[in-house]
């Protein structure tokens, strides 16, 4: 069959499974994840308020999201998402660069990075830390040159990161006085591996 993107709600869905932050709750009222800053301003008038859930809520599947009707939730809409008001008989499926740069940049997305990551610090070492993570993402291990292709991101993300300390902390999510974890160079740099195995286009495509 013909290889195929995911859909909208499936991709952050495919993010979340991976990450181990899925909620597997089924059923009940909409939810309202995290929107991208000033994106709910946008909105009519200024009517659009958006209160964000919390606990599991926040990561339930994309099919709960509140679909507000003047503000649409905008990841959804960066990947075809169909439009509340009208009868969808067949999804439009596009690739653009602004799908690269949401699952680069989107909050969301970054979050789901760094939740994979401490999901696989448990493994002894790197080549185990980053095989596990390429297999909860792509459901295969990685081949010899994937995997190699990966270490070396990781060592080249080490020394980047160790010439500017204080990146370690944004990049794990760290803010203000909050303690860092006890290598945060190695933490963070997992991170950056762990991000580039998501954005891959396997990821995100039905073969």
């Amino acid at each position: 069959q013909s290889r195929l993107r995911l859909e909208a709600e499936i991709v952050r869905d495919a993010h979340l499974a991976a990450s181990g932050l899925l909620a597997a709750k089924i059923g009940g009222p909409s939810v309202r994840p995290a929107l991208p800053a000033d994106i709910a301003a946008l909105g009519y008038a200024n009517s659009v308020k958006w209160q964000e859930s919390e606990g599991e809520d926040r990561y339930r599947r994309g099919m709960y999201i509140f679909f507000q009707r003047t503000v649409p939730f905008p990841m959804l809409m960066t990947f075809d998402a169909p439009n509340s008001t009208t009868t969808c008989t067949r999804r439009d499926r596009s690739n653009t660069p602004l799908q690269a740069l949401t699952l680069w940049n989107d909050p969301a997305f970054f979050e789901c990075a760094r939740a994979l990551s401490k999901r696989v610090l448990g493994e002894p070492t790197l080549d185990a830390r980053l095989q596990r993570a390429f297999e909860l993402c792509l459901a295969r291990p990685p081949g010899d040159v994937e995997l190699a292709r990966l270490r070396q991101l990781f060592e080249d993300q080490q020394r980047l990161t160790r010439e500017r300390p204080k990146s370690a902390a944004a990049i794990l999510g760290l803010e203000g006085d909050v303690a860092l974890p006890a290598d945060p160079v190695d933490d963070a740099s997992l991170v950056a591996a762990v991000r580039v195995i998501m954005n891959l286009d396997e990821f995100i495509t039905r073969d």
